[in-house]
């Protein structure tokens, strides 16, 4: 039987749900309508961490009112917009239950699904179980492309490990919990970070459902600054493409002076002033390319060095005296 993880002022918890949240008022009906049966459904005590990641709707006052009907609800307040990564992380630090299952509160990923999740961890003994989107049909053309896109580049540059079709919604064990919480605190993509531990796990298959409210929070400037930091985080491929571009640019500018060389010993050399602006505007382009590579690394190793929390908490009820 697995243990519960003890707290003296709220007792045991078998396992927590983690829930970022931000401008999520018009869900927050329909997410409660389905969670919260499907997790005393399962028998056992749990949490759920709705961590309020800045939101500047009514969500953080509609999670109060459901606070009051719902105990196992537990809310987390950040002082500003942190971003969806690190308000998992929050959650994940503060979670207390021996198995902790992250989830998005626009009902995509079902909830249904996690008795199947804690069933599969308990009998396999895994320490984290995937949800993995095997049907992808809701969402559109441009979407699943681009999704396809990112899983198949993290694959060839970090390696065949990352589970395709892959979120944010899986369970971890406490011990999977625990080994992230030493981990340093930076921008974390957890996608990439968890299968990257290495620990036994296992996959549970669903239907990707159509957002149940509410504007998607990826649109596609995030969704690229999604990819920049997976690929920079977990891959020095840039660095190598650099280098290898630098080499290519090498060799062209040889051929180029060959080239140049054998016009003038024929006595065919004319004024050369585009060639002259094709090649300085190629290599300077290539020079920039390389920086900017350069630069992204510089700008982690920077943010590293700062050791800035990713997140602060303004309030957590859980911490509330009586």
């Amino acid at each position: 039987m697995t243990a519960v993880h003890d707290d003296p002022h709220r007792g045991p918890v078998t396992f927590s749900i983690v829930v970022p949240m931000f401008n999520e008022e018009e869900a927050l009906t329909a997410l409660t309508a389905r969670l919260r049966p499907t997790l005393d459904g399962c028998g056992e005590p749990y949490e759920v961490v709705a961590v309020d990641d800045g939101s500047t709707d009514a969500t953080a006052r509609l999670l109060a009112d459901l606070r009051a009907l719902w105990p196992q609800l537990r809310v987390v307040t950040l002082r500003r917009n942190s971003g969806h990564q690190a308000a998992l992380t929050a959650g994940l630090h503060r979670a207390r239950g021996s198995y902790v299952v992250s989830i998005d509160a626009d009902l995509q990923d079902p909830p249904e699904v996690i008795p199947e999740m804690l069933a599969l961890a308990r009998a396999d003994g895994l320490d984290i179980v995937y949800g993995v989107r095997a049907d992808r049909s809701t969402d559109s053309v441009f979407k699943r492309r681009t999704a396809a896109a990112y899983y198949w580049l993290m694959r060839r540059l970090v390696g065949a490990h990352v589970p395709a079709q892959v979120g944010d919604f899986r369970l971890l064990s406490r011990a999977v919990v625990e080994t992230l919480k030493t981990l340093p605190d930076q921008r974390q993509v957890y996608r990439l970070l968890i299968p990257w531990l290495g620990f036994p796990s296992g996959q549970i298959t669903y239907r990707r459902e159509e957002r149940v409210a509410g504007a998607t929070k990826y649109p596609v400037r995030k969704m690229v600054l999604l990819a920049l930091d997976s690929v920079t985080a977990f891959s020095a491929a840039p660095l190598r493409l650099a280098t290898a571009i630098g080499a290519l640019a090498l060799v062209v500018c040889f051929a180029f002076l060959v080239w140049t060389v054998t016009v003038y010993t024929m006595g065919r050399t004319l004024p050369g002033w585009t060639s002259l602006i094709i090649t300085v505007l190629f290599f300077g382009a290539v020079q920039l390319f390389c920086l900017g590579m350069l630069g992204e690394y510089m700008a982690r190793i920077y943010t590293a060095v700062q050791a800035r929390p990713t997140y602060t908490v303004a309030h957590d009820t859980d911490e509330e005296t009586s």
